[in-house]
Parts: C-alpha cells; structure tokens; sequence
C-alpha cells in the first residue's frame, strides 16, 4: 500500500516546491490561467476571421455599385443616384460591423469584470495564496506572475481584434457605412484605445480585487468603476487637443468626416456669434441686425486628421492611469505581506 502512494506522494511534493522556481511558478500561474488565455485567444481567431469575411463582402460590394465614400445625402456628382444603393450596403453589412464595433467597445468592462477582479480575490478568498507564498515564492514576485500572462494576453487579444476593425472599418468607409470616427462607440473601437482602455481596466479590477478580497463584490466594484471613466473619458475627449475654427462667409459646410463641436454666424466684422444668441422668433431679425450678422457661419470642429492624435492622446492618458494603479497594488501587496 505505501509503494503504490510513495511515488505519488513524492510526485505531489516534488511540484509543491517547484513553485519556488521560476519556471514552477510560471506553470502554476499558467495552470490557474489558461482557460481565460486560451478563451481570449480563441476570440481573437473567431473575430479576426469574422472581420475579414466581413471586409471582403462590403469591398465587393462597394466595387460593384461604385458608391465607396457615398453618403445617404451626398453633394458628390459621383454618387447621385445610389441612395438605395448605399441604403443596402447598410441594411445588409450594418449588423455585423455594429457586432465587431460592440465587441471592442465592452472588451475593457469584460477584461476588468471577468479577468481583472477574480484574478487575486478569488486565490485571497480561498486562502489558496497561503501556499504559493510558503514555497520561497516572495509576495511581489508572486504578483508579478499573476499580472504578466494576463497583461501580455489581454494586450495581443484587443491589438489583434483593433486591427482587424480597422482594416474593415477602412474598407466600408465612413460615409457609407455612416459609422464615423468622432463617435462614442467609434473612437472607442478603433485605434489604441480599446488596448489602453483594457489594460486599465486589468489593473482596476485586480487592486479591487486584492483591496475587496470578495470575487463578486470585485467584480460590482470594477465595473461600476471603469463604467465610470469610460463616460468620463468621453466628456473630456474633445478637449485633448484644441479644435479648429472654421469661418464661411460666403456659405459652405466641413467634411461630412468631421467631428462638429459647436457653430455659428459670422459678423461684418468677422466675429463669432454662437448659434442660439438670437432665438427664433418675432424678434430673431432685429436681432441678427444688431450684431451685424451678414449671412456668413462658422465651425469649430476637429477634422479627420485630429483622430489619430486625439487617439494616442486619450490611450497614453489610459496607460498613464494604469501604471499608477499598479504601481499603488504594488505598494498595498508589499505592505500586507511584509
């Protein structure tokens, strides 16, 4: 009886103390860690190949009817004719963009809520952390290797999935899929920004997790919070780099590609009037009189060569946040344990 158990028993202990190596260590982190790794992973695949069927249909299709950079309402002379034409394109690859543009857009709710906050509560809350730490592995160390895989896999994850949006996003155009950069949902698919906004989101949920010390609670906690600066970092989006006035005297209008902020009326003397100082009604002329206004407009706006600035901008502001997150559960990890 003991020589059947002796080799099992041996075997048990010889991979208990081989998490005091680094490479022990990384296999009981990989252990704990694959089903998300190989899950995201598999996401990554599944939406990378979605999104190139996805963008091959729409390039044929705008090939086919010539109506690439056609809007509904276009003043193009190239594009007279093919609203119905462009109202298809929509109605038939609409639903799948919109799929792709929602999957990135909610990837960072779902890395915090799912990834980040179980990620130490769960081990804290089942004491499980007791033994890694009895094996020569220090507090730190420990923590490091709980983070990398899922940083690293997170990371490639979203990068690969922006990407692959991008590329399709680019091919059906703006104005005929209507799905334009300055959206909220838009800004936040394409770019670097759901890569920033992920990983922030990691390092969110995995201080919640490790202050909290309850999965579920964490997981309340993390989405409630990046629900939070995501509305924020919408709020202050436009005015991570200084928009451009743009006056009109003699009537004209911005690219339909450009992010419209707010406008108004030109006077003689080539001062902005803000849209709404004279209301309509019986006054309204009498009004526009007064301050001199001639018939000329004027937008303040940023133009589609502001969405690759205002793009690193928003994402270096997202990574900057996320190093200080980790930097503070550093400091808490290495203050309970010390």
């Amino acid at each position: 009886m003991s020589t059947a158990t002796e080799p099992r028993a041996t075997g048990a202990a010889r991979r208990t103390a081989g998490t005091g190596r680094r490479g022990g260590l990384l296999w009981v982190v990989w252990r704990q860690n694959r089903g998300m790794a190989l899950g995201l992973l598999a996401l990554l695949v599944a939406g990378g190949i979605g999104m190139a069927v996805q963008r091959g249909a729409m390039a044929g299709y705008l090939a086919e009817h010539d109506i690439a950079g056609c809007a509904l309402i276009s003043t193009d002379p190239r594009c007279e004719g093919v609203r119905e034409a462009v109202e298809t394109f929509r109605s038939t690859y609409g639903n799948g963009f919109r799929l792709a543009q929602m999957l990135l857009v909610m990837l960072p709710a779902l890395t915090g809520l799912f990834i980040g906050a179980p990620l130490l509560s769960r081990e804290l809350e089942n004491g499980t952390h007791k033994l890694m730490l009895t094996q020569s592995v220090g507090p730190l160390r420990w923590l490091t290797a709980k983070l990398a895989l899922p940083a690293v896999v997170v990371a490639v994850t979203a990068a690969g999935l922006a990407a692959g949006y991008l590329w399709m996003w680019r091919s059906g155009g703006q104005e005929t899929l209507g799905a334009y950069w300055y959206s909220d949902s838009g800004f936040l698919a394409l770019g670097p920004v759901p890569v920033a906004q992920s990983l922030l989101a990691l390092a969110i949920g995995t201080l919640t997790g490790f202050l909290l010390r309850r999965t579920v609670a964490s997981m309340v906690v993390t989405l409630g919070v990046t629900g939070v600066l995501t509305f924020a970092f919408i709020q202050v989006r436009q005015y991570l780099l200084p928009p451009v006035a743009t006056d009109f005297p003699h009537g004209g209008t911005v690219p339909d590609n450009a992010w419209v902020l707010w406008e108004g009326s030109l006077t003689t003397g080539g001062d902005h009037l803000p849209q709404g100082t004279c209301s309509a009604g019986p006054g309204m002329q009498e009004c526009l009189v007064a301050h001199h206004v001639d018939g000329g407009s004027y937008v303040v706006q940023h133009p589609a060569a502001h969405h690759w600035p205002l793009a690193w901008v928003e994402a270096g502001i997202a990574l900057a946040l996320a190093a200080v997150v980790t930097a503070v559960l550093y400091r808490v990890v290495r203050r309970q344990f010390a």
